[in-house]
């Protein structure tokens, strides 16, 4: 269930089959409290009759269960890809709020207005709310995961063959906040990167 590598898991699959055992990766979204609360969302991919075995067990730690294919790697690149586009929002909303801070247009309220118009989705509500308040302390995720989950996904993207120039430069970005003595945060504290660009006060420093 952990988020890995679509090599590392390709490797567990065929260690497995090569003991006559089944693997069924089973990575999840949802923040702490998600968990805590047993609302993750997780994706499982494996043999069919062996992901229909464990179902008990996603059934008392999320409230949704998504297979997503026979082969237990796909679920990997599921997770990866879906954790570039969260990455992918919160660079995006650090961006625009550090613009329309600029002019003094407060946080918060930009956020409820773009949560209850165009950007409904949870997604941008919880990390609207942890940029605009700029609450990366302590952190639900951290950012040197993030750089992790987006640094893999650019290797399954290499292995494929799949050009991804955003999650290129997001990696960057977060190598940059890493840089910043930045990884135990939040990995929404990507943002402060775009508020220091602006001029803006941050806690980052560099190393040195």
């Amino acid at each position: 269930m952990s988020t890995i590598s679509v090599a590392d898991s390709e490797r567990l699959t065929r260690a497995h089959r090569e003991k006559r055992q089944e693997f069924v990766a089973a990575p999840v979204f949802g923040r702490p409290d998600a968990a805590a609360s047993a609302k993750l969302f997780i994706v499982p991919a494996g043999k069919r009759e062996v992901v229909e075995r464990c179902q008990p067990l996603f059934d008392v730690l999320g409230q949704r269960t998504f297979p997503i294919g026979d082969e237990p790697p796909m679920a990997n690149l599921v997770k990866l890809s879906g954790n570039f586009l969260i990455a992918s929002v919160i660079e995006a909303l650090g961006e625009a709020l550090a613009l329309v801070s600029k002019r003094g247009i407060d946080r918060v309220q930009y956020v409820d207005i773009l949560t209850n118009t165009l950007f409904g989705a949870p997604v941008y509500k919880t990390y609207g709310e942890l940029i605009a308040e700029e609450r990366y302390s302590p952190a639900g995720f951290k950012a040197e995961l993030g750089y992790k989950d987006v640094s893999l996904a650019l290797s399954a993207a290499r292995e494929l063959k799949v050009p991804m120039p955003l999650a290129s430069l997001i990696s960057d970005r977060f190598l940059a906040l890493l840089a910043s003595r930045g990884g135990d945060l939040d990995w929404s504290a990507l943002a402060l990167l775009a508020k220091r660009d602006a001029g803006g006060e941050t806690p980052l420093r560099r190393s040195e």
